[in-house]
């Protein structure tokens, strides 16, 4: 069976508005502090029980930039040539854009911009932490390989992206705008992606043949 490529008006509108939401965020965040809803929040997640870390440990560890290189190379072994493409475009993507935003927004980490935190495992106490690099990579990943998913898994990277972000703010790695700013950015690297490499076929009206 023949798989059809096609590039995704979509995406494009994805990757618009994984942007805005980067942009609105880093307005919030650029004075460097904490304001007191987003610190509401961060507490409400940094306080929940010691328990819940070894049970989460493992989902945050999907953000590690490794990660990328690992789902490149699966996908290399199931010979999806164009994800395993994608996977580096995203990689390489997150590595440029998240210093693209910390050059213009410097906001400590929690231990320095609110204080008196539950800082868990090898959480770093100081450095800029806007956006969230782990959110960036994961929900990057996350758009590349949801095309090539049966519909009815389609929710279970989003899952794993929701458990990333809500596990580095637990720990006390980030405040809560650090990883909405990170799965913004990393939703458009994702889609830009998928415009440069192109997707399989979905049946939509808003699809272009790949050429």
């Amino acid at each position: 069976m023949i798989t059809t490529y096609v590039r995704r008006r979509s995406d494009g509108i994805v990757a618009a508005a994984g942007l805005a939401v980067v942009a609105a965020a880093a307005v919030i965040a650029h004075s460097g502090t904490v304001s007191g809803p987003e610190e509401w929040v961060f507490r409400r997640l940094n306080d929940l029980p010691d328990g819940l870390y070894p049970v989460g440990w493992p989902f945050m560890q999907l953000g590690n930039l490794a990660f990328g290189p690992v789902v490149a190379l699966v996908a290399l072994i199931l010979r999806r040539w164009r994800l395993a493409l994608a996977a580096v475009i995203v990689t390489v993507g997150k590595l440029a854009a998240e210093r693209a935003v910390k050059s213009f927004v410097h906001r400590q980490r929690p231990w320095t911009s609110i204080g008196d935190i539950h800082a868990r495992g090898d959480v770093p106490h100081h450095g800029w932490s806007f956006p969230s690099g782990h959110a960036v990579l994961l929900a990057g990943l996350a758009v590349i390989v949801v095309p090539y998913l049966p519909r009815r898994a389609r929710w279970i990277p989003w899952v794993l992206v929701a458990a990333n972000a809500v596990m580095r703010v637990y720990v006390g790695a980030h405040n809560p705008l650090d990883v909405v700013a990170g799965t913004g950015l990393g939703v458009t690297v994702g889609a830009l992606a998928n415009l440069i490499v192109a997707v399989p076929a979905d049946g939509s009206a808003d699809e272009a043949p790949a050429t």
